[in-house]
This record gives C-alpha cells, sequence and structure tokens, in this order.
C-alpha cells in the first residue's frame, strides 16, 4: 500500500482499511503460533502498513483542527 493512495481516501476510508488490516495482523500472529504461517514478511508489512495509515490520518485530522 503507497502512500499516495492512502492520502486520496477519507477518514472513514482509512479507518476501514486500519480495521482490515488489524484483523489480518491478528490472524498471522494465530498462524505464527501454531506454526502455519507460510509469508513471514508479511508480518512485518502489515505492520508497516498500519503505521503509515495511522501516520496519514494522524495529519489529515491536524489539518482540520488547524
Amino acid at each position: 500500500m503507497k502512500s499516495e493512495e492512502l492520502r486520496t481516501k477519507t477518514q472513514d476510508q482509512l479507518a476501514d482499511d486500519l480495521a482490515a488490516l488489524k484483523k489480518e495482523q491478528f490472524n498471522l500472529r494465530f498462524q505464527k503460533a501454531t506454526g502455519q504461517l507460510e509469508k513471514t514478511a508479511r508480518v512485518k508489512q502489515v505492520r508497516r502498513d498500519i503505521a503509515r495509515i495511522k501516520t496519514i490520518a494522524a495529519e489529515k485530522s491536524a489539518g482540520k483542527k488547524a
């Protein structure tokens, strides 16, 4: 997920994406714990996407208040 794509989305769309990624992160953690995780790099990718969405959402909300 690229930051340019995220910047075009609304706050609601960002929140939906964030919820989906958090759910995926939860499932990946369970897969890792049970030894079923095949794509280990996906854990890092999801974690960074979550941080990227949170950063852009904070920037947008700070822009509204200013």
